[in-house]
This record gives C-alpha cells, structure tokens and sequence, in this order.
C-alpha cells in the first residue's frame, strides 16, 4: 500500500510544540505543556559492563579484566575504573575499540602479571569514552538512568523557543541560483510509472528546494521567480541583492515585492519577515534561521497582505517561447477557478519575450493563459489574447502558431500568507542560556556536564502538581559543618546509616559558605545518587540528618550534617537554590515524572563562576 508522512504532519507537530508553551489559562492546567531544558551526567562517560555469577574474589580498580582463554590472546580486554556490585566501569578499551565481551563470555581478572582469580559472567556492554559518548537508548531503563543524575533543568517558554528553518545566505559564491516556489516538484522513482519536476539545483520536493535566504539585513524574502524560460529551463545567476530599501539601479521594491533591475536576470522576490535583533541572537546559527513570532508586525502585514487577494497569482514562466505568434504587446486573462488575473505578454518575431502579470487576481488553485485567438465573449469569459486587458478587441493567433505559459499557483493562501507551512518549518530550536549559577544556584559552577534534553510536564518534588518554577534543582544537597577538607567534584562520598550499611553519593558541588576561606569548614554538599552506581546490599540507602559523618572516598574530607542554624540561617532555609530541612535538602524534580522527549550524551561542557552557556538545541520534527 502506497502512503506517505507529509512535511505537513511534520511541521504541524512543530507547531503544536511551541502552541502548547503557552496554551490555557492556567499554568497548571492539562492545556498547557511545560517544557524544561536539563543538562545532568556530571561523571565522567566510560565503558559500562554489567556483570553476574561473580565468585569470591573481587574485581579491582587500576587492575585489568578480559575475555579468552588467556591475557595474551584476548578477545577482549580493558582497565577496571570503578567496580560496583554489578557491573564495572572499564577504559582503555582493546584490542581494538570495537571489541566487545559478548553476553555470557567469561570475564576473568588481570593485574598486568598473571590472572587475579576474579571471575564472572558478562552481561549488557556499552562502549564510551570523553571523546566518544554512548549513543541514548530509547527505553524505560535509560529513562531512570537519566533521571537519577540531572544536575538542573530551566523552564522553556515561548521567549526561548522559535521554528527554525535552514539557512540559506545572500552569497553570490555559495548560492549563485536559487531555486523558485513552485507547488508541483516531485520525484521520479526508480520503478518507473511517474515522471517528477526537479528545482534548479535538482530539489525534487519544496522541502528540499532553496528558494528563500536572509539578506544582509536580517530580511528574509522567498524567490518567486528566478529568470526561468526555455533557453535557461534551471534558472539564472542572482545579480542584485532583495532589499525593502534597494539602492538606485539594484530594483524596485512595492508591494512586499521586489524584483530585480530589468538589465538583471528577471529574479521576482516576495518579502516575508525581518528578524529582530533578539532572535538574531538567540535564534540564528550558521545552519539555521528563525521564523518570527506570529505577533511580529511585519509578518502580520505580509499575512494582511496575503488575505486580501488570497491566492492570487505573482508569476507566470515562459515555458516555450513558440514561433509564429503575433507581434505586439498583448493582454490574456489568467484563466482558471479563481478571478481577475490579467498578463501582459510581449511578442517579437513571433516568440514571446516577456509576461508580466498585470493584475494578480484572486482565488486560484488552477490557472492558465491561452496562447489562442481571443473569444470576444462576455468579460469574465475572455479567453485568448487581446489588444488591450479590457479584453473588448481580441488579436488572431494563427493555427500554426506554438508557444506555452505556465501559471505558477502559490501556496494556499498566498505568498506570505502561512509563514510556518511556505517556509517548511518542521524544526523548533530551543535557546537556553545559563548565567553564572542561576536560579539562586540551582546551576552549580563548579562541575561539568554531558547530557542535555527536554523533559516534558516534571512534577514538583513529592507531589502529582506539574512543576512551573523557572528553574528546579535536580540534586540532593547536604548542610556540612566543619568539614576537615574539601570534598573533591565527582568522588563518591559515604555516611555509615544509622541501620547499618553505607548511604553512597557522587560530588555534583562543594560550596563553601560566604566568608569561609577554606579548605574545608562549612558548606553545601550537592550530589546524585543513581543504583548503577551507590547500592548497598542492592539498596541505594538516604543520606540522613545524624551525627554520623559524610566521608569523601578521595578527599578524605569528613564532616557532620548541620541541622541548627548556620550564619543567621533557620535549619529549614532555602540556600542554594534548594530548601534545607534538618540539614538536608532533595532535589526539586520528582524523580522519574513527566517525560523525556528529547537527549543528547555529549562531549563534557566545563561550568564556570564567570562563565555564560548558550545552548541551541534543534528538533527535527
């Protein structure tokens, strides 16, 4: 069964996302959609193997492991990073990076001498290093895994999000000829049975063609007419640059029209939008551009334009020059479902040099202009060429005369008339900046990160209610007093539970408080907590508000949880960016709410006290 995915589904999905930002009443209401842009993963990326059936010998970090029947000739080896209760984190991966242990293979332990004894089972493997980030998986796992390490996440509202289209540059050398709208280009296929209509540069689908760019201005027009005709059937060379305010000699511009020098090749322009300065900065990449708000002025004057000759029609293309047609400058009506359209036709030694349309008429969804003698009927049934576009005295046109036209139908509505559907906009692209430790602190500088993404609809901390906080903290925080050292950025830290057992952390943050000089003293201590990595007996265990102390595994700092009142403080107080109860503070993201639409493992991205992050992140839709 033939089907196809439109672009309009596509672009009507884009859409939708940036609507639902702002859709309904109430912020919290089932309308609107709240999207948060969140950046997590503060470790490192290596290679993750879980392991199983381990005998009683323990794998060790700094030593190696392999699969075969011995080191020498292993199929597969790496250096041990971190061992967990389950799995290994490995590096150093060979021999070759894209060796793997295989499920089920046999892992055996290695201390660059001889076989250490450790033995288990291998199970799932995922190779990475810094420079090679895994690729995310689609799954439900892979969703909690994501959860239990966002550092933070900022509200995306409509000031940060725009459709974005391709971006194609007024550059003569880059893009000599541009390809002109047309509502009928399509594919020939391999099998036969269908004949397509390619664009210029050989586009065989609008989607795909490059018939607008963005001036040096920041104006962005749409090509309606690129010097076409039978002698040149692929367009012609751009000459003179698209301007609402051209210079002497460049072109005319009137109408929301611009057309070329008459000297020049004949390129017709259809102005759509100028992107204001904001978007320029938060929107404009090498690869992309914005389209402008639909409360931008000058879109709303060019969709005003559009909707008072709807359909209408700006071009019409020689596609056959002819011979034997009658000399002179004529009038023809444009003939079709809509009403109105006139074209001038110029005719020298019996080929047609020039059409200009006249009058642009409206309400076409089909249209033609016939190379024929003039009927002399009632007006609004003219058909033919005539004298003058009163249409009274017809001109004869001999049976042995040739020649073609072709109407060229815009877009439903008219040129300018939907920026989103014309321009192919099936691409959102979300501007996040991060200033400094926004949010109160919420963004920690201190760390780094090498995962971004979009959650959709997060509910506040312990509750159903949709989260609407500009920023929310993903992390646990602890108040310390008196540490002995400072903890160190991304070591694991432990506190013996009042249970029994270890509670086990890893580093997000280590800030000190105001006036405390350091190393070590008091301070908030951020981290994650995620059952690949900080089990005990299977269980990852709370941190808890006791006199037990919070031990850095590398720093060797120690300190006590502070629940009374720190520098004028409450024991319950917000500081940064999260709220302390007992010297404890969670994170401000129910864990596992909402939904991931979007994530990206990244190369790390180093965080800064004096340091801007501006992330553009394009959706393809």
């Amino acid at each position: 069964m033939a089907a196809i995915i439109s672009d309009k589904f596509r672009i009507f999905n884009a859409t939708q996302f940036l609507e639902s930002l702002s859709e309904g009443s109430s912020d919290t209401g089932a309308e609107r959609t709240r999207m948060y842009f969140f950046v997590g993963r503060p470790q490192r990326w290596d290679a993750y193997l879980e392991i199983f059936n381990q005998n009683n010998t323990a794998f060790v970090a700094g030593n190696e492991v392999y699969v075969g029947a011995n080191y020498a000739g292993a199929t597969f080896k790496a250096e041990v990073r971190e061992v967990y209760e389950n799995s290994l984190l490995l590096f150093q991966v060979g021999p070759t990076t894209n060796a793997v242990p295989g499920v089920g293979s046999q892992l055996k332990g290695w201390n660059g001498t001889a076989d250490t004894g450790a033995t288990a089972v291998s199970g799932v493997y995922r190779y990475a290093t810094e420079d090679v980030p895994p690729v995310p998986l689609d799954n439900q796992a892979e969703k909690y895994d994501i959860y239990d390490d966002i550092i933070a996440a900022k509200r995306i509202t409509t000031d940060f999000a725009r459709n974005v289209i391709r971006r194609f540059n007024w550059d003569v050398a880059a893009n000599d000829v541009f390809d002109m709208w047309k509502p009928d280009y399509s594919s020939t296929p391999g099998s036969g049975g269908q004949i397509g209509k390619a664009a210029a540069n050989g586009a065989t689908n609008i989607a795909d063609a490059k018939f607008y760019l963005i001036n040096s201005q920041y104006e962005v027009f749409k090509c309606l007419f690129n010097g076409q005709n039978d002698a040149n059937p692929s367009g012609q060379t751009v000459t003179n640059e698209p301007k609402t305010t051209p210079s002497a000699g460049q072109g005319s511009f009137a109408d929301g029209i611009f057309k070329e020098d008459p000297a020049a090749n004949g390129y017709i322009w259809k102005y759509m939008y100028t992107i204001p300065t904001d978007d320029v900065l938060r929107f404009l990449s090498t690869d992309f551009m914005p389209i402008v708000l639909p409360s931008d002025a000058n879109r709303q004057a060019e969709e005003a334009r559009a909707q008072a000759a709807p359909n209408a029609i700006d071009v019409v293309v020689v596609e056959n020059s002819g011979s034997g047609l009658p000399d002179g400058t004529h009038a023809a009506p444009i003939v079709g479902d809509g009403t109105g359209g006139k074209v001038s036709i110029v005719i020298s030694g019996g080929t047609i040099q020039s059409v200009d349309v006249t009058d642009r008429g409206s309400g076409y969804t089909y249209a033609s202009v016939a190379l024929e003698t003039g009927d002399s009927g009632p007006t609004s049934d003219a058909y033919g060429l005539y004298t003058d576009d009163t249409f009274a005295t017809p001109v004869t046109v001999l049976n042995t005369a040739v020649g073609a036209l072709e109407v060229i139908i815009p877009p439903q509505g008219g040129h300018g008339s939907n920026m989103e559907q014309e321009l192919n906009a099936k691409r959102v692209m979300t501007n996040i900046r991060l200033t400094y430790a926004e949010g109160s602190g919420d963004f920690p500088v201190d760390n780094d990160f090498r995962r971004i993404g979009i959650i959709k609809d997060p509910y506040a901390f312990s509750t159903t209610t949709f989260a609407t906080s500009s920023t929310l903290s993903g992390v646990n925080a602890i108040r310390i007093n008196g540490a002995t050292a400072d903890y160190q950025i991304d070591e694991t830290i432990r506190q013996t539970n009042s249970a029994g057992g270890y509670a086990y952390g890893t580093v997000v943050s280590w800030e000190l408080d105001s006036g405390n000089a350091g190393p070590g003293g008091s301070g908030i201590l951020k981290y994650v907590q995620s059952p690949g990595a900080h089990t005990d007996s299977g269980v990852v265990r709370a941190f808890e508000a006791s006199t037990n102390a919070i031990e850095g595994i590398n720093s060797l700092a120690s300190g006590a949880v502070t629940t009374t009142a720190v520098d004028a403080a409450a024991a319950a107080a917000t500081l940064g960016g999260v709220t302390f109860a007992n010297g404890l503070a969670s994170p401000e993201i129910e864990p596992n709410s909402g939904e991931i639409i979007y994530v990206e493992n990244r190369r790390l991205i180093t965080r800064a006290a004096d340091q801007i992050e501006d992330i553009k992140l394009v959706i393809e839709f």
